[in-house]
C-alpha cells in the first residue's frame, strides 16, 4: 500500500492538488495523510469571535480539524473509491519539518500539494511554501499548479546531463508511475558540446538499462539556456509530469534555486515532480510493478 502526504490550506489549490491525487492513483490501495499545520500569532482579529475562555492555540486547533474533516468528507462524496484510506492529521508546527519528521515515521513514499496557498499571488507558479517543501523534503515531491486538470499520464520528461552519479532508489518513483501509466518517459540532455563525455554516455547507458521495462526516448538537444531548451521541449511535445533529480552541484540546483526561479515559474503549467538527493527509496512499491 503506497503512503502519501497531502497538505492542505483549505484553498481550491489544495483541493485541486487532492483531486489530481485520487486520480494519478485511483487504481492503487494508498493511504493519503491529509496534513494541515498551523502557527498562530499572537494577535488575530478572528481570535475577537470567541470567548476569552478559549486560548488561541485551541481556536487554530479546531478549525484546523473542522477543516481537514470536511476536506475528507469531500474527497469520499466525490471520489468514493474503496481502494483509498485517509488520515487527518492537525499539528501546531512547520510544514516542512512535519512532513519531513511524517517521512520517516510513517515510511511516506511521496508528497502531493499544490504549487501555492489561499493567498498566493496568481501569477506566481511556484508559491515560498512549496518551494520549501521542495528544497528540504527527503521523499519525492510532486507539485500540481493551480487549476491544472488530471490528464491521462501518457509523457514523462526527464532532463538530465547524464553526468550525476545516479542512484538506483532515486529512480524508483518514475520507474513505477512510467510502469503504472504505461507512460513513455523522455530523457532530454542539453549538449554543451558536440558529443557525450565518455562519463555521459556511461549515465545515458545506466539510464537505458534501469528503465529497460519502460518505453523510453532519448533526446539531445543544443543551447546554452537550459530553461528555454527545457520549456521549447514542453511546448513542442506533450508532456503531462516535468521531473527532475535535486543532486546537489547539478544544473536543477542553478535553474531551480536561484533567482532565475522566478523566470521558469511563469511558464511551467504541468505538474512538477522534484526527486530529492541522497539513498530515498519507495518502501511500498510492490516489486512486480517496479520491473
Amino acid at each position: 500500500m503506497k503512503k502519501i502526504i497531502i497538505p492542505t490550506d483549505f484553498s481550491e489549490n489544495a483541493y485541486n492538488a487532492i483531486a489530481y491525487a485520487m486520480q494519478l492513483l485511483k487504481d492503487e490501495d494508498c493511504t493519503f495523510y491529509l496534513l494541515n499545520t498551523y502557527t498562530p500569532v499572537l494577535y488575530n482579529s478572528e481570535y475577537m469571535y470567541y470567548t476569552p475562555t478559549m486560548s488561541l492555540d485551541d481556536i487554530y486547533k479546531s478549525n484546523s480539524v473542522k477543516g481537514l474533516e470536511r476536506t475528507k468528507k469531500r474527497i469520499k462524496k466525490e471520489f468514493k473509491n474503496p481502494k483509498h484510506q485517509f488520515e487527518t492529521l492537525s499539528f501546531f508546527s512547520f510544514l516542512t519539518g512535519e512532513i519531513n519528521e511524517l517521512v520517516e515515521k510513517k515510511n511516506i513514499d511521496l508528497v502531493i500539494m499544490g504549487t501555492q496557498g489561499a493567498t498566493g499571488a496568481k501569477e506566481v507558479l511556484f508559491g515560498t511554501q512549496t518551494i520549501h517543501v521542495i528544497k528540504k523534503a527527503t521523499c519525492p515531491v510532486l507539485a500540481i499548479p493551480s487549476d491544472y486538470e488530471f490528464k491521462p499520464l501518457k509523457n514523462i520528461l526527464l532532463p538530465s546531463d547524464f553526468s550525476i552519479g545516479f542512484n538506483e532508489n532515486q529512480l524508483q518513483v518514475l520507474r513505477y508511475l512510467a510502469n503504472l501509466h504505461h507512460s513513455t518517459l523522455h530523457i532530454l540532455h542539453i549538449l554543451q558540446k558536440n558529443e557525450l563525455s565518455e562519463n555521459q554516455e556511461s549515465g545515458k547507458h545506466f539510464l537505458s538499462k534501469y528503465f529497460k521495462s519502460v518505453t523510453v526516448d532519448f533526446h539531445l538537444k543544443k543551447g546554452d539556456d537550459i530553461q528555454e531548451v527545457i520549456m521549447k521541449f514542453q511546448k513542442e511535445n506533450p508532456v503531462e509530469i516535468l521531473s527532475m533529480i535535486n543532486n546537489k552541484h547539478s544544473f536543477f540546483e542553478n535553474l531551480f534555486f536561484e533567482p532565475v526561479v522566478h523566470k521558469v515559474g511563469f511558464h511551467v503549467n504541468i505538474p512538477f515532480l522534484v526527486i530529492p538527493s541522497g539513498k530515498y527509496s519507495m518502501r511500498s512499491i510492490p516489486v512486480n510493478i517496479m520491473r
